[in-house]
């Protein structure tokens, strides 16, 4: 099944009757080919008309998911996210329509609004055309819509460039925000991206804050000569996590001295 084949599915077993009967008119309509005005009006109508229940999609839906569209994971979708990505791809299957749409959308959105359409990037058609809907959102100063761009959301891994990227990832850290949801993020480590985050440590422990353990995911790689000083200090100064997390990234360490201070760490 196409994902928008799914959402509808999903939405049909889990709306009561008089949401489920306005959900499928306005469907109808909107394949139909109903004046552009409709999309917008039935937008701005979700919330009341579907609510806010988490879709909480089983362990065959999330299969389901990820066999239509490889990476997508929609575990954290609520009905309004679905029925509003839904009401849009509905509403044309052109990709440059799409992308005008979902720019007048956003532009008069609510944060909710946002949220749903950025979750749904990943199946918008034609991807390239929405990197800088996606660029958007990334710089968004409300961590709830930052994190529907970056988390469980295969389109920056997929569309990024290494630079955008980057500042995506070093954000997350900025922001508070977990790396461990971001698909993709060990295929696209490198070594910008390990630099910039030894830099952003070593000004956090200057100011005696504190670092996100899993920062150094993204550093082992890449770790050698004087980097591995940061994790001498990991081993011998930090916390339990930090210095899990750094056994795990000395383990990918390049460096024939990561292996011996690997070995004489304690447990």
């Amino acid at each position: 099944m196409k994902p928008a084949e799914l959402l509808e599915a999903w939405l049909d077993t889990r709306l009561d009757g008089a949401a489920r009967a306005w959900l499928r008119d306005a469907l109808v309509r909107l394949r139909l080919g109903a004046a552009e005005r409709e999309l917008y009006l039935l937008v701005s109508q979700v919330a009341r008309r579907v609510g806010k229940a988490p879709l909480a999609p089983g362990t065959a839906e999330l299969q389901a998911a990820a066999a239509s569209r490889p990476g997508w994971e929609p575990r954290d979708w609520t009905a309004d996210n679905a029925a509003r990505v839904l009401l849009l791809l509905a509403s044309t299957a052109d990709g440059g329509e799409v992308r005008r749409r979902l720019d007048k959308l956003c532009s008069a959105a609510d944060v909710d609004e946002l949220v749903a359409f950025y979750r749904g990037l990943p199946l918008y058609p034609d991807p390239p055309l929405h990197a800088l809907r996606a660029a958007e959102g990334v710089r968004s100063n409300m961590r709830v819509v930052f994190e529907a761009v970056a988390h469980r959301n295969p389109y920056p891994a997929e569309q990024f460039d290494e630079q955008a990227w980057n500042q995506m990832v070093l954000k997350a850290l900025f922001v508070g925000s977990t790396l461990e949801p971001i698909a993709g993020l060990d295929a696209r480590r490198n070594p910008a991206l390990a630099r910039m985050l030894c830099d952003y440590a070593h000004e956090r422990w200057a100011a005696r804050r504190a670092v996100s353990h899993e920062l150094w995911r993204c550093v082992g790689p890449y770790a050698t000569g004087t980097v591995l000083d940061d994790f001498r200090r990991l081993l011998a100064q930090g916390t339990e996590d930090e210095r899990r997390a750094a056994r795990a990234a000395l383990a990918e360490s390049p460096d024939p001295q990561a292996a011996r201070l690997l070995a004489s760490a304690p447990e």
